[in-house]
């Protein structure tokens, strides 16, 4: 049976207008006027006229946790709280599971664990640590995106970081198969150097983890990138004074990309109250003007893509009883708000719901090679998000999907409401506290690209 979805809006391309979506077998199979004739039998879906069709968002920065961790988030919490904020498609990082993802055999756990309870698509990072050039190639080969390093301790002692020098052969051996290495960018050495935070003080933090940190771990990842010709993305970019460094590789010519979130597009350090250890992530959020300046890094096509790194934790590990940030895990969970939060600071700034998409969901695709999604398109997959972009809500955290009830984002009011998540040309349901009795996810493959 074909379905025919019709909306006044809907952003297909680069443009936004009305159109008729056609949907066969999961597939999108035609694109026709609002008013076009539906074929005979065909099931119809009408749109209200406040709400605006979006293909499906790929989120590839979600840590599930599972297994080993599961207690933290899980394939069924996290997939659910996809779903509810019209992402379609996640790619788990290789920590903070157990065993982390950095050999074929742990791949495979993580894969068996996922199966049968995901509720969208999810597909895999593999992990460069030191000590595991052998296992890169048959990681990619099992069908891993890429492999993601850290350049300074990652916060859990079974995912090393690389030195600089570990870091360029990692990237030597990928760029033999032409994977793509993520890392996340600061400075080990220049952490080691700085006062570690303790106590509730935000601006200790801050300090702890300054811009020079990132700066230099940027500009290590394009010098070796220039050296191996391997394609390296630079994970949540926080500090806006190392955009410079990223348009100038892009302008050389070189395989980089990068990333930002919607914490550092969002929320700002002026505003963070000492103590306030929901708030923390590394690198951290940094200051108003910092954020203004990340903006005009999306504008200007510096920064590729807006992604969660839906980072969850057990309650008691944000240390809400002292407060402090040095004991403190680093995590922001907003896989099922990215979608609000960025759009409403976007709209603020003269961005289109075109330029969230592109941020969202087509970049995001195309940095890990899905072609067939992150898009409205004829062949594309029917992965499709129906958005009320004037409405709005209020963010009460027990009311989410995700394990844990904690948000930085607690009690703010957001604009743009998810009223429908269409997976495969099928509108999913998720109801909170309840498991879905038929999770429809896929577990994806680099090899299959389905």
């Amino acid at each position: 049976m074909t379905t025919v979805i019709r909306a006044r809006r809907a952003v297909v391309g680069d443009e936004e207008g009305s159109c008729a979506v056609h949907v066969r077998d999961g597939r999108i199979v035609a694109i026709e006027e609002y008013d076009g004739a539906a074929p005979a039998g065909a099931r119809e879906i009408v749109l209200a006229d406040d709400e605006v069709l979006l293909p499906g968002l790929v989120d590839t920065h979600v840590h599930v946790n599972e297994p080993g961790r599961t207690e933290w988030e899980g394939f069924a919490t996290a997939t659910r709280a996809a779903a509810a904020g019209g992402v379609t498609t996640i790619v788990d990082m290789p920590l903070n599971s157990i065993p982390s993802t950095v050999d074929v055999a742990a791949l495979e756990v993580k894969q068996k664990v996922a199966a049968e309870q995901v509720t969208v698509d999810v597909g895999f990072w593999g992990g460069a640590i030191p000590g595991n050039l052998a296992d890169l190639e048959p990681l990619w080969d099992a069908g891993v995106y890429g492999f993601k390093c850290f350049l300074a301790y990652s916060g859990l002692d079974e995912y090393p970081p690389l030195d600089r020098e570990q870091m360029i052969e990692a990237m030597r051996v990928i760029a033999g198969f032409g994977g793509l290495l993520i890392v996340h960018a600061e400075d080990g050495p220049t952490l080691d150097a700085q006062d570690p935070p303790a106590g509730p003080r935000y601006d200790d933090f801050l300090y702890s983890r300054p811009p020079v940190a990132e700066s230099r771990a940027v500009a290590q990842v394009i010098d070796g990138a220039r050296q191996t010709g391997c394609r390296v993305h630079i994970l949540h970019l926080s500090d806006a004074g190392s955009l410079p460094l990223v348009a100038a590789a892009k302008a050389e010519g070189l395989p980089v990309t990068a990333e930002t979130c919607p914490h550092y597009l969002s929320l700002f350090s002026e505003e963070i109250l000492d103590g306030s250890t929901h708030f923390k992530c590394c690198p951290p959020i940094r200051e108003a003007r910092n954020r203004e300046a990340l903006w005009r890094g999306l504008a200007d096509g510096t920064l590729d893509c807006i992604v969660s790194d839906h980072s969850p934790c057990l309650p008691e590990l944000k240390k809400f009883v002292t407060g402090d940030f040095g004991e403190a895990w680093g995590g922001i969970s907003s896989l099922q708000l990215g979608l609000p939060i960025v759009w409403s600071e976007a709209r603020k700034r003269g961005h289109t719901l075109v330029d969230v998409v592109r941020w969202m969901a087509g970049r995001t695709a195309d940095l890990v090679g899905l072609a067939d999604r992150g898009a409205i398109a004829v062949g594309n997959r029917a992965d499709l998000c129906v958005f009320a972009p004037d409405d709005a809500f209020v963010v009460f955290p027990e009311r989410l999907h995700h394990r844990n009830a904690v948000s930085p984002y607690a009690e703010r009011a957001l604009a743009g409401v998810v009223r429908q998540t269409w997976l495969a040309g099928e509108p999913l349901t998720v109801t909170l506290g309840a498991t879905d009795p038929a999770p429809r996810g896929a577990l994806l493959s680099r090899k299959e690209n389905r």
